[in-house]
């Protein structure tokens, strides 16, 4: 298949640091995602990583820990570019997650005094406005949701799915992210979101393991983790007989 579009691709942040975000910023990356459902990230953290996010002209989305209204309303009023929201196994899930971060047709409770509403700078009609561009992408995570992807993909609001190889793994009784069952899931996921036009995005630890899912149509990647990445520089200069 050929490339459409260039892949925009990322990372996971679970350092509770804004130079991370900010260095992240400098290397280049298209986006970063705060992993605040597998680091300990809490909500003042997080909004100096958005401050550094702004500084550095980097995106920053957040990995919400769950779907919950009240959530998802402090990680945007602090100016994520968007959600990253695990468990969605439904088209009924995904309006309620589309709903609470909406104003418009939605529940999200309005504050004019939010770093997303200017601090009292943009206005009602803007603030209004810019919340229907935050994008909001559905993690696909279980089998049950798999079978309900493109009912998902196809919600209105609802951006793009991401999928999350481990613990649909989990979800069919498996102990690999690698397992063919678990890698034919992930290309029925991804072949149910293209088919609703939207984007797909995928974990990936190598080059060439994004390349294989660029070919599939994926475009949206977090290539790994901050941690994953000092670990890896760290091991490269020990002396190979240590």
């Amino acid at each position: 298949m050929p490339h459409a579009s260039p892949a925009d691709i990322g990372i996971f942040v679970k350092i509770a640091s804004p130079q991370v975000i900010e260095l992240l910023g400098l290397a280049g990356l298209d986006f970063a995602v705060a992993d605040a459902e597998h680091a300990p990230l809490d909500i003042a953290q997080l909004d100096l990583m958005m401050l550094a996010g702004r500084a550095a002209r980097l995106p920053v989305y957040v990995r919400v820990p769950d779907r919950q209204p009240s959530t998802l309303l402090r990680i945007l009023d602090i100016g994520a570019a968007g959600v990253l929201v695990p468990h969605v196994d439904s088209a009924a899930d995904a309006a309620a997650v589309v709903s609470a971060c909406r104003y418009r047709q939605g529940t999200r409770g309005y504050s004019g005094s939010t770093r997303f509403a200017g601090y009292g700078t943009a206005g009602m009609r803007a603030t209004l406005d810019a919340a229907e561009s935050v994008r909001i992408l559905c993690q696909i995570e279980g089998a049950q949701a798999v079978a309900a992807a493109a009912d998902i993909a196809a919600t209105p609001g609802v951006d793009g799915i991401f999928i999350g190889r481990a613990d649909l793994a989990l979800s069919m009784g498996l102990e690999s992210s690698q397992a063919p069952e678990v890698l034919a899931a992930t290309e029925q996921a991804i072949r149910a979101g293209l088919a609703q036009g939207k984007q797909v995005g995928v974990l990936v630890n190598s080059a060439a393991e994004r390349e294989s899912y660029e070919q599939m149509g994926a475009r949206w990647f977090i290539h790994g983790t901050d941690q994953g990445l000092l670990m890896q520089a760290a091991r490269a200069i020990l002396p190979q007989q240590r």
